[in-house]
């Protein structure tokens, strides 16, 4: 899956240099080819556009929507859950009851109606997406930072002098960042899927960006007549969140002492 993943991401991020087609060149002479077509390995959509070349230029934003989000969110909620269950008491409840309003509504739900109500555009589905992370990341930050704080280490380096910032960047933060990041790549995955269908119902990225979100929208209406290229941006959306979640299993086994 790691292979897969940098297979994708090094092919959206040097794009410009493999010498593909413009994926905005329109050519209707050209439209819905098969795949395996002379100069178009995977067909063309609509527009004449070569398909090969939108996925993957449309990898570089819709990678970039799917990492963004998350990391943003794990810099906010991090932050937000560490605070709260290291200093405990008030600052805790008041913390974790605002995160908790955040969970009357579906994540999706959530990142439609943030992203509606701020407009269609990247920067504001951006916005959106990393608001809906910031809850449960700060939940998971929270709880496994409430269960290291009251462990033997974190009162011996106490009472052998250690400032509280001494003590959080050392004893705390080094034994809750694997459980956080573990959780957090998964959440790429959701927030591919979620970003992707924000382009989809018009709230993400506009024509004639070359986003899969979008390419599924613009090629629905061509579904019977060239399906296999119709589903290729959904094909492709699939296999990047299940190498997401299928490291997020690999690095949960291997930082699992008892395995």
């Amino acid at each position: 899956c790691a292979v897969v993943l940098l297979l994708i991401a090094g092919a959206a991020l040097f794009a410009p240099w493999l010498g593909l087609p413009d994926p905005a060149q329109s050519d209707t002479t050209q439209r819905l080819l098969p795949l395996g077509s002379s100069g178009h390995l995977f067909g063309t959509d609509e527009l004449g556009r070569d398909m090969l070349s939108r996925l993957i230029h449309g990898g570089r934003l819709s990678l970039m929507m799917g990492v963004v989000p998350v990391v943003t969110a794990l810099l906010i909620g991090g932050t937000l859950g560490l605070i709260a269950g290291f200093v405990g008491g008030r600052v805790n409840m008041l913390i974790m009851r605002v995160t908790d309003v955040f969970y009357a509504f579906p994540s999706i739900l959530l990142a439609v109606a943030i992203a509606g109500s701020l407009g269609a555009g990247v920067s504001n589905a951006l916005l959106a997406i990393t608001v809906v992370f910031i809850p449960p990341i700060t939940r998971v930050m929270e709880s496994v930072t409430t269960q290291v704080r009251s462990m033997d280490f974190v009162e011996a380096a106490r009472a052998s002098g250690a400032n509280t910032f001494t003590i959080i960047r050392i004893h705390i933060l080094g034994n809750v960042l694997g459980p956080v990041l573990v959780y957090t790549t998964v959440l790429v995955s959701v927030s591919i899927v979620i970003s992707a269908g924000l382009s989809f119902i018009g709230l993400g990225a506009s024509p004639p960006a070359a986003e899969w979100g979008l390419m599924l929208n613009t090629l629905r209406e061509s579904i019977f007549l060239a399906p296999l290229n119709a589903v290729l941006p959904g094909f492709v959306i699939f296999i990047t969140s299940m190498c997401f979640n299928l490291i997020s299993d690999g690095l949960r086994s291997a930082m699992d002492v008892r395995v």
